[in-house]
């Protein structure tokens, strides 16, 4: 089996935390990905949520432990198609050039972000990592933001036998012993 190699942007902040929790819901159905969880650091600062007198590599070294410690935590108590393997990278430097070069590195088919969510004036002096990644990545980019919609009820369909509206009934699709079922065996194949 071939693995999927998904990296994944953490710096600890919320935005981070759901781009996480995505890629984690994804490697526990389907074990075949791999992840790699990048924090990429300040060199004078280190990360804005986990103070430092001076960025080290000490301080990459416990930054990796607190992410690693981080994922078992959320991992924890949870139900997983099978073992979930994960990687910790802690890099200094901008957080777009080391999630790209990561992302080539390890010839990632997938990269899980967050969206800050910065606009205007904000955006336009600080840039958009999130923005970058979209733009420069060579594989599909997911980035991971609160929904805001509103949670809808969904209809059940029902079969009918009598007067048809003007209107296509929807198909239906189903997975069943590998194979894909379009049409109950009773339509015909006009």
């Amino acid at each position: 089996m071939a693995h999927i190699q998904v990296v994944v942007a953490f710096d600890f902040s919320p935005s981070s935390e759901q781009a996480l929790q995505r890629a984690l819901d994804v490697a526990c159905r389907a074990p075949q990905h791999v992840l790699h969880i990048v924090a990429a650091l300040d060199s004078r600062h280190g990360l804005p949520l986990v103070e430092t007198k001076v960025a080290d590599f000490a301080y990459a070294d416990r930054i990796q432990q607190l992410i690693s410690d981080h994922v078992r935590t959320k991992l924890n108590g949870r139900d997983a198609a099978a073992s979930v393997e994960f990687y910790v990278h802690a890099r200094f430097g901008k957080p777009a050039d080391e999630i790209l070069a990561l992302a080539h590195e390890v010839g990632a088919d997938m990269i899980f972000i967050g969206s800050h969510g910065a606009t205007g004036l904000e955006r336009i002096l600080l840039g958009s990592v999130s923005e970058r990644v979209v733009r420069e990545a060579k594989c599909p980019v997911m980035v991971v933001r609160d929904k805001t919609y509103a949670t809808v009820a969904l209809l059940h369909v029902l079969e009918t036998t009598g007067e048809h509206k003007p209107h296509r009934r929807p198909f239906r699709f189903s997975y069943v012993n590998h194979q894909i079922l379009t049409r109950p065996d009773d339509w015909p194949l006009n």
